[in-house]
C-alpha cells in the first residue's frame, strides 16, 4: 500500500473514530442521566406511572449496553489509526475492512434493537390510551380499579431509545464510510 493511501485511511479512521466516540459519549451520558433520573426520582422505582412492565426498562438498559459497546469500538478505531501509522505493525487493508464490518454490524444491530423496543413501547402506550375514555386528552383515569395516568416518566424510555437510535444511525454512516475507505485501500494495493 502506498503511503498516501495509508495516510488517508489512517486519517479517516482517526477522525471518524474520535468524532463517533465523542458523539456516543455525549448521547450515552444524556441517556444514562435520564435513566438514573427516572429510577431515582420516580416514587414507584421505575419508569413512569404505568410501571407494570419492567421488561421495557431492561430492554432500554440493554440498548445502552449496546451503545457502550459501539462507543468502545469507535475508540478502537482511533487505536487502529495509530497502528496504521506504525510502519512495522500496521494492519492490512483486509484487517481494517474486517474491523469496519464489525462496527457496521454492531451499529445496525443497535438500530434494529432500538426500533423493536420503540415499537413495543409505542404499542403499549397506544393500548393504554385505547382503554381510556375517548373524550379528548384525559390526564387522570379513575374508572374501575386503581387510578392511573400517563406522565413524562412514561416517555423516558422512548427518549433514551430515540437518542440512542439517532446517534447509532450516524455511526452506521461513519462505519460504512470507513468500510468504503478500507476497500478502496485494498483495491489500490492490488493495483500496484
Amino acid at each position: 500500500m502506498n503511503s498516501t493511501t495509508e495516510i488517508g485511511l489512517a486519517k479517516s479512521f482517526r477522525r471518524l473514530g474520535w468524532l463517533g466516540f465523542w458523539m456516543q459519549i455525549t448521547i450515552l451520558s444524556i441517556s444514562v442521566g435520564l435513566v438514573i433520573y427516572g429510577l431515582v426520582f420516580d416514587s414507584r422505582g421505575g419508569f413512569g406511572t404505568r410501571g407494570q412492565l419492567a421488561f421495557i426498562e431492561y430492554l432500554c438498559i440493554a440498548g445502552l449496553v449496546l451503545l457502550a459497546f459501539t462507543t468502545v469500538w469507535f475508540y478502537g478505531y482511533t487505536r487502529l489509526a495509530a497502528r496504521m501509522a506504525d510502519p512495522e505493525g500496521h494492519p492490512t487493508p483486509q484487517g481494517a475492512e474486517r474491523i469496519a464490518w464489525i462496527g457496521v454490524v454492531a451499529t445496525i444491530a443497535n438500530v434494529v434493537f432500538s426500533l423493536i423496543v420503540i415499537l413495543f413501547e409505542v404499542t403499549q402506550l397506544f393500548l393504554y390510551f385505547l382503554r381510556a375514555p375517548q373524550a379528548g386528552v384525559p390526564v387522570v383515569q379513575t374508572t374501575a380499579g386503581q387510578a392511573s395516568w400517563v406522565s413524562a416518566g412514561d416517555i423516558l424510555s422512548l427518549m433514551v431509545l430515540i437518542l440512542t437510535m439517532v446517534v447509532e444511525i450516524l455511526m452506521v454512516t461513519f462505519c460504512l464510510w470507513l468500510l468504503f475507505r478500507a476497500r478502496k485501500a485494498e483495491k489500490d494495493l492490488h493495483s500496484y
